[in-house]
C-alpha cells in the first residue's frame, strides 16, 4: 500500500540517512512497521532490535528466532537481549506490563547508543492509543495522562503508526504477503489492556463505530493543550521555584496566589526534578501537598512514594529526598580550646582571646563567652524535650523549643544544633541566643570565642 508508506513518510519524523533502531517483537504491528520503514526511500540505516521477555518459554524463543530471520531477509543488523521480566517485576514490585516496558525501553536506548542511532521507531498505532486513553481514564488521570502517547517523545522515541488503525495495518500485511507471530497472551482478558481491546472497545463501537479514531483524536487535542499548559507551568516554575543542594523551595506567599490547577502542576514539576518521573504519584498526593502549603501550621511534612518528602517551614515549602535522622542521642566533651567535629555535621571552634571592644560577632553562629562564668569542661549535646535556659538579658528561664519557634528555626535544623552546657546548665544555643550565665562583663580582660561552622542548611 503506497498510500500507507507515503502517509508515514509525510510525517517527516526521520532525517534522510539517519540510523534508526526499529523495535520488532514479531507481532503484526512491528512487522508492518519494519516493512514500511524499509520502503520510505530516504536512505535510512535500520537496526532491528528484539527483547526476549522470557515469559512464554519456547514461544518467546521462537519469536526471537523469527525476528532474527526477518532481519536477515531485509539484510539488516539484528540485536537481541533476554530479560527475566517476571523476576524484575518481583524485585521492583511492578506489574508485568510495567516491568516489561522498563526493560524494553532500557534495551532500546542501549542499542541506540551502541549504533549511534538518532531515533527509535515503535509500532504503537491508533488503536493502541485509544486503549491507552481508556486505561488511564479508568485508573484516573488528568490531561497529561489522557494525552497518552506522542508521535515524537523526547529526542529519540518515534511512533510513525500512531495515525494508522489496526485494520489498515492488517490490510497492509495481507497485500504485502507478510507473516508474523501471534502472542498467545494477547487473548487473556484478565490483562486490563486485553480486556479493553476485546470487550470494552467492541461494546463502545455500538455507540460510535469510530470510537478508537475519536479517542485517538481526543488524545491529540489534549496533547496540544498540554504543550501549551506545560510551557506556562515551566515559566511559572522558573519564576517561583529555587533549586539548591538536591532540594526545591517555593516561597509560600507568591505560590498560594497562583490558581490551584497551576499549583498542582508546579508540584509535579518539582517532583519530576527530584525523582525523574511521577511513578506512583497520584492526585491524592498532590492535594496533600497543597493542603500542607495552605495549612495554618508553620511546620509540617508529608512523605511521598519514591523516598521523597515535602515539608513546610514557616514561609517556605520544600521538596527533597527522605533522609534517615539519627535515632541515638549524642554527647561531646569539650575540654578546652581547639577544633571539635560535631556528630551531626559541622565543626565547633573554641579560642581564647583579648576582650574586643564590641561583643557583637555579626553572626548567630558565633559568640563571646566569659571563661569564669562557663568553666571547662563543656558538654555539647543535641536538643532534648524539656530543655530550658535563661536567654541573655532575661531573668526567667525559657523553653529551648519556644526559642527555636520564636527564631523560626526549621525543625530539621533543630535536631542538628548542638547545645553548649557548662556545669550542667545551657550556656549557649547556637543560631538562637547566648545564655545569661555566659555573659561577658566589663571587668573581664579575656574571652572565649566560640563558632559553629557548616551547620546551616
Amino acid at each position: 500500500m503506497k498510500t500507507l508508506v507515503a502517509k508515514v513518510r509525510n510525517l517527516n519524523l526521520f532525517h534522510p540517512g539517519e540510523t534508526v533502531v526499529v523495535a520488532v517483537s514479531g507481532g503484526a504491528d512491528s512487522v508492518a512497521l519494519l516493512d514500511i520503514m524499509s520502503r520510505l526511500e530516504c536512505g535510512l540505516h535500520l537496526v532491528v532490535a528484539h527483547l526476549n521477555h522470557c515469559l512464554r518459554g519456547t514461544e518467546s524463543d521462537a519469536d526471537e528466532a523469527f525476528v532474527a530471520s526477518l532481519a536477515d531477509n531485509y539484510h539488516l543488523p539484528f540485536v537481541s537481549q533476554s530479560c527475566n521480566v517476571a523476576g524484575l517485576a518481583r524485585q521492583e514490585r511492578l506489574s508485568l506490563e510495567d516491568a516489561a516496558r522498563r526493560a524494553r525501553y532500557a534495551f532500546l536506548e542501549q542499542t541506540a547508543a551502541k549504533y549511534g542511532a538518532a531515533s527509535i521507531a515503535l509500532a504503537h498505532h491508533q488503536d493502541d492509543q485509544a486503549e491507552t486513553v481508556l486505561i488511564r481514564l479508568l485508573r484516573g488521570s488528568g490531561g497529561a495522562g489522557l494525552s497518552a502517547m506522542a508521535g515524537a517523545a523526547g529526542e529519540k522515541l518515534k511512533r510513525p503508526l500512531l495515525q494508522v488503525s489496526r485494520m489498515e495495518l492488517e490490510q497492509y500485511l495481507k497485500q504485502r504477503g507478510l507473516t508474523f507471530r501471534t502472542d498467545s497472551t494477547n487473548a487473556d482478558t484478565a490483562i486490563l489492556r486485553n480486556s479493553i481491546r476485546h470487550e470494552l472497545i467492541p461494546f463502545l463501537r455500538r455507540y460510535n463505530p469510530r470510537v478508537s479514531e475519536r479517542l485517538a483524536a481526543t488524545a491529540e487535542i489534549l496533547a496540544g493543550d498540554e504543550e501549551l499548559l506545560d510551557g506556562l507551568t515551566q515559566a511559572s516554575y522558573h519564576r517561583l521555584a529555587a533549586s539548591e543542594d538536591g532540594e526545591v523551595r517555593f516561597q509560600l506567599e507568591p505560590l498560594l496566589k497562583e490558581p490551584r490547577a497551576l499549583r498542582l502542576r508546579l508540584y509535579r514539576s518539582a517532583l519530576v526534578e527530584l525523582r525523574g518521573d511521577l511513578m506512583r504519584i497520584g492526585l491524592a498526593h498532590l492535594e496533600a501537598i497543597d493542603r500542607l502549603a495552605s495549612s495554618p501550621r508553620p511546620n509540617a511534612e508529608a512523605k511521598l512514594p519514591g523516598s521523597c518528602r515535602v515539608w513546610r517551614c514557616y514561609d517556605s515549602l520544600f521538596f527533597g529526598h527522605a533522609t534517615a535522622q539519627p535515632s541515638l542521642p549524642w554527647e561531646l566533651v569539650v575540654s578546652g580550646e581547639g577544633r571539635y567535629p560535631l556528630p551531626g555535621g559541622g565543626v565547633l571552634l573554641v579560642e581564647r582571646m583579648t576582650r574586643p571592644q564590641s561583643l557583637d560577632t555579626g553572626s548567630r553562629w558565633s559568640a563571646f563567652l566569659s571563661p569564669e562564668a562557663v568553666p571547662f569542661p563543656w558538654l555539647l549535646r543535641g536538643f532534648r524535650p524539656g530543655d530550658r535556659f535563661t536567654p541573655l538579658g532575661m531573668s526567667g528561664a525559657q523553653k529551648v523549643k519556644d526559642a527555636f519557634i520564636n527564631e523560626k528555626v526549621p525543625p530539621e535544623l533543630r535536631r542538628r544544633i548542638p547545645l553548649l552546657l557548662s556545669e550542667g546548665e545551657i550556656a549557649w544555643v547556637p543560631g538562637v541566643r547566648l545564655g545569661e550565665r555566659a555573659r561577658v562583663t566589663s571587668c573581664i580582660d579575656a574571652v572565649l570565642r566560640v563558632e559553629i561552622l557548616e551547620i546551616t542548611p
